[in-house]
């Protein structure tokens, strides 16, 4: 059922010292858009919630999405590597690999246990050089028995980049005020942890900023800059914060506009499912009269 007629618009806060919102990521890079994606804010949302996983998103898939670059942070590559090293010998590491475990239980231990009597080898031995990553488990057409066609004993090197320091306002449209109160309450009494798009970046302060009358573009010319937004520096860096960037989705195609692929349509293990969306770019101008903010940074 709809709330009150006509667009609103609640406006949610999204700082923190780190951010990062995957396009293109895979394991060995992972990327960061320049600005929050709608599938990475929706997919915040949804946790919020507590929605299940494969649950259809429904009406929180409908709003429109807009967002304004009041800060837009500095990348920041993240040299990072995985694995190597010894580790403990875990059940797993003999269920995926026979002939290790048949070593396991007939040579002797590497570190002594600690209680004579303790049964099997979990625990004891040690794994020099192991990255505990098994791929592609199948059974051995010989020995019947379970093994990894791709194990990966080295440590791996992956590339992960970040937004550091960066502020965004974020917008979401939608006719009914219910729906997005439910929203503005899940954001400040999350069900489940919420982070800006990767799990090493939480939020900080206050999220939901109120709800007020759209469209978006709107609601964004009368809205200060986020207090986030100020810095030391002066200059054509200061100046342009003045005017941010804004970039504001489209409830239909537009022509010579090229689509973006991060709509959602339901998350799950397997990444879920995404559609194709359009937005337009636009210079904001902050009015004289814009409302200020009263939050918690």
């Amino acid at each position: 059922m709809s709330g009150e007629t006509g667009a609103h618009v609640l406006l949610v806060r999204l700082a923190g010292p780190l951010q990062s919102w995957g396009v293109n990521g895979r394991f060995s890079r992972r990327d960061t858009h320049s600005r929050p994606t709608k599938s990475g804010v929706i997919g915040m949302c949804a946790a919020a919630l507590g929605l299940p996983r494969e649950e259809p998103l429904g009406e929180l898939a409908e709003v429109l999405f807009g967002v304004r670059a009041d800060r837009p942070g500095v990348p920041l590559r993240d040299y990072h590597t995985v694995g190597g090293g010894t580790y403990p010998l875990r059940p797993r590491d003999l269920i995926t690999d026979h002939q290790r475990a048949a070593r396991a239980t007939t040579e002797p231990p590497s570190v002594p246990p600690q209680d004579a009597s303790e049964a099997g080898p979990f625990g004891r031995g040690e794994l020099e050089a192991w990255y505990g990553s098994p791929k592609y488990v199948a059974t051995d057409p010989v020995s019947g028995a379970l093994v990894s066609r791709e194990v990966r004993r080295h440590s791996m090197i992956t590339e992960r980049w970040y937004l550091s320091d960066a502020a965004f306002l974020v917008g979401l449209e939608h006719p009914d005020t219910k729906l997005l109160e439910r929203i503005a309450h899940a954001l400040e009494h999350p069900r489940r942890l919420l982070w800006l798009g990767r799990k090493a970046c939480p939020p900080s302060g206050d999220l939901a900023l109120g709800i007020v009358p759209g469209p978006l573009r709107s609601a964004f010319e009368t809205h200060a800059l986020l207090p986030d937004a100020v810095g030391p520096e002066s200059g054509p860096q200061a100046a342009a914060r003045e005017r941010p960037w804004a970039w504001i989705e489209s409830p239909r195609p537009l022509p010579g506009v090229g689509p973006l692929s991060d709509q959602p349509v339901r998350f799950g293990a397997d990444g879920g499912t995404h559609s194709l969306r359009w937005e337009t770019r636009h210079r904001i101008t902050i009015a004289a009269h814009a409302r200020g903010w009263d939050i918690i940074l």
